[in-house]
């Protein structure tokens, strides 16, 4: 009985053990994620939001396992076509609306649909997304519809004088419309010097100035830019523009604009160091002044966003990969962004604490 009773309280201790060891070891605590993916039986990144008719519509990249090869300028980031989300309120059931536009419709065609934006002039719905070319380079179209769905139709050319990725479009209160693009590495933007285009353009080297991202004021009609790419620049308090070094700080990627109480706040991914940061200023051009982290890295390799205002909060819509663990495969997601006081942002943190 004695020997019974030893063996009992033995293995109680090993399971208390083994408790309280799971409970302090971080590797295999479960990860509680701040929010959960808006949809489940696709994949999407890249989520571009914007309030039409008094609903809410997401234009997000559609990722998929083509089976293409990996390689460092994100080759298995292979996508076909744009599927268009909506949904009436924050926290309400999300509509998948089916291809809004395939690869396979459109004329100038090469591959890789990646990060795309829309707007809303004209009596039109424009879908602003970027594509390689048949020549493998990266160059911005839009397609037009007359609902914010689509499905659309694409122009047959690319847009005069665009290049890189990741376009966003912004309205500012004159009713003037403006462009801001730009990605290194996978993106290209490093070989554009001056909107010229250099085959064997480098990245910068860490001392160098970093590559700054672009803008275009748009036409009325939403089809081509009035005036010429210019650089954006983006600097510390200090007024010192950041170097490549400055890579926890510096434009990656995934550019986006809105404005708070009169101020302009651009936004972007750091890229490899996986923040989305802020930096405002007073003019739609810039310059802008870094004020610092939006949301903390996610899990996955990417980051990518954008900010609207629904009612009297802001929102902030990104992705991570929870759905799949996998760097290409990714899911959309969503969560309140709030103001301090003196109008910084507060930084997020993707998991709950």
């Amino acid at each position: 009985m004695k020997l019974l009773k030893t063996i009992l309280l033995f293995v109680i201790y090993l399971i208390t053990s083994s408790s309280l060891h799971a409970q302090n070891d971080k590797s295999i605590v479960k990860k509680k994620y701040l929010s959960p993916p808006l949809v489940k039986h696709i994949y999407t990144a890249d989520p571009s939001a914007h309030l039409f008719n008094n609903k809410i519509y997401i234009y997000p990249s559609h990722d998929t396992a083509t089976g293409t090869k990996e390689d460092d300028d994100g080759g298995h980031f292979n996508m076909m076509d744009y599927h268009i989300l909506s949904m009436d309120s924050i926290g309400g059931k999300v509509t998948d609306h089916g291809i809004a536009l395939s690869l396979k419709n459109i004329p100038w065609a090469g591959k890789q649909l990646w990060a795309p934006d829309a707007a809303y002039a004209n009596n039109t719905y424009y879908l602003y997304f970027p594509l390689k070319d048949t020549a493998g380079v990266f160059k911005i179209g839009v397609a037009t519809s007359k609902k914010p769905e689509g499905p659309f139709k694409a122009e047959k050319l690319p847009i005069k004088g665009s290049y890189s990725i990741d376009p966003t479009v912004f309205k500012d209160d004159d009713g003037s419309y403006y462009m801001y693009f730009g990605g290194i590495w996978g993106g290209q933007l490093q070989r554009w010097d001056n909107n010229e285009y250099h085959a064997k353009g480098a990245l910068k080297k860490p001392n160098e100035i970093a590559i700054q991202p672009r803008i275009a004021k748009m036409t009325k009609d939403l089809k081509s830019f009035e005036k010429e790419v210019k650089e954006i620049v983006i600097k510390d308090k200090d007024g010192k523009i950041f170097t490549e070094k400055d890579n926890d700080k510096r434009f990656f990627e995934a550019s986006w604009m809105h404005k708070y109480n009169g101020k302009y706040y651009f936004s972007y991914s750091t890229g490899d160091t996986h923040n989305i940061c802020y930096a405002t200023g007073n003019n739609p051009y810039g310059p802008f002044t870094y004020q610092g982290v939006i949301l903390q890295p996610v899990e996955g390799w990417t980051n990518h966003h954008s900010i609207i205002q629904i009612k009297n909060k802001w929102y902030i819509f990104y992705h991570d990969v929870q759905l799949s663990g996998q760097t290409h495969l990714r899911n959309v997601k969503v969560t309140e962004l709030k103001y301090n006081k003196d109008g910084t942002i507060v930084t997020i943190n993707a998991f709950k604490l």
